[in-house]
């Protein structure tokens, strides 16, 4: 195959499963994260509510700009059986990317719930 046509496969397949994480992650912890939230701010639901909307926001932003360009590092495969450990990199590096943010988050909810 192609090495121009595999790299943009792997590029391709990069923007697609890590958009996907992104959202997932982001959609379950906006979901689920709620009531921290509003416990945060002592029951005031529609504080909560905002303060959580605003955490969505942000982290779909600071996400996607990691995605986008973390895509621009390193290089590409050149043969289809360097695919997927390129893939498995990427991910790996976006998952904890994904997890530190939400660590980031709930540490400061935390915070917030203890004032």
């Amino acid at each position: 195959m192609n090495p121009q046509l595999i790299s943009t496969i792997a590029q391709l397949s990069y923007l697609v499963l890590t958009i996907s994480l992104a959202i997932w992650v982001c959609e379950t912890l906006h979901k689920n994260g709620r009531l921290f939230v509003v416990d945060a701010f002592h029951g005031d639901e529609a504080r909560g509510a905002a303060v959580n909307q605003l955490l969505r926001v942000g982290f779909y932003l600071v996400n996607l700009g990691f995605i986008m360009f973390f895509l621009s590092t390193g290089t590409y495969p050149e043969a289809a059986g360097d695919i997927i450990p390129y893939l498995a990199q990427k991910l790996g590096i976006v998952s904890i990317v994904l997890g530190g943010m939400h660590y980031f988050n709930m540490r400061n909810i935390a915070k917030m719930r203890s004032r």
